[in-house]
């Protein structure tokens, strides 16, 4: 049974209703995502609260979260109440699409740890199945909602398995989008790369690449990410 209470350096994750749990993915976009310039984020399939309570300790921007699941919804709503940025966050119960639709200001930055595997074996617990899969949230439809919310100058910022983020990237184009910074992430030493961190614009801008490893061969973690996640994790 997973731990249904995670603590971090300055809040607390309770996750037993959520249908993802705690993970890396979420940890390393919260540290990573670029938010010196936000005055208004927007994170997308919120889970937890995880990535908007991160982003809302690294800055001072008011933080709008999207989650479609009921349960998962419920429990980002506690787990914003009981931390320090309650008055920063807001929650919203509904699709992405549905909010994309209705919605009447734009973000200086998007987010997303987003339903992701294109073509994979599903699970048969249908709160995963939503959560890790995009049938409910395709990229195309990610993809025209970052187009019609974000500012002339905000980023996109992503995390994806490294085939559906160079999927991601080739269709970002078509909607206007255009890849700044990409970090592939290696879950151990000598593995092959395992995730896509994932910058984007509207105009093109110089392209930076690098490479960030999680564990060392003795399954011990890297001074990188270490370094990365710093501010969040109690044993760093």
């Amino acid at each position: 049974m997973s731990n249904p209470y995670f603590r971090f350096k300055q809040f607390a994750v309770r996750q037993e209703n959520a249908a993802m749990k705690v993970g890396t993915d979420g940890v390393l976009l919260g540290a990573w995502a670029h938010v010196e310039a936000s005055s208004r984020i927007l994170d997308v399939g919120t889970g937890t609260g995880l990535i908007a309570l991160m982003l809302a300790q690294r800055s001072k921007a008011a933080i709008d979260a999207v989650e479609i699941d009921e349960p998962s919804y419920r429990q980002a709503l506690i787990n914003v109440e009981n931390s320090p940025w309650k008055t920063r966050i807001a929650l919203f119960n509904e699709s992405f699409q549905d909010f994309a639709q209705r919605a009447t200001r734009q973000y200086d930055l998007i987010v997303s740890n987003p339903p992701y595997f294109i073509k994979s074996l599903k699970s048969p617990e249908m709160k995963r199945t939503a959560a890790r899969h995009t049938d409910w949230l395709p990229q195309d439809e990610l993809l025209k909602g970052i187009e019609k919310l974000l500012t002339p100058d905000g980023l996109f910022a992503g995390i994806f398995p490294y085939i559906e983020g160079n999927v991601f990237t080739a269709k970002a184009s078509n909607y206007g989008l255009f890849c700044n910074k990409r970090v592939v992430v290696t879950g151990k030493e000598k593995q092959p790369p395992k995730r896509l961190l994932l910058e984007f614009s509207n105009e093109k801008k110089s392209f930076s690449e690098s490479e960030l490893t999680i564990r060392n061969l003795d399954d011990s973690f890297t001074d990188e990410y270490k370094h990365l996640t710093k501010d969040f994790y109690l044993a760093f």
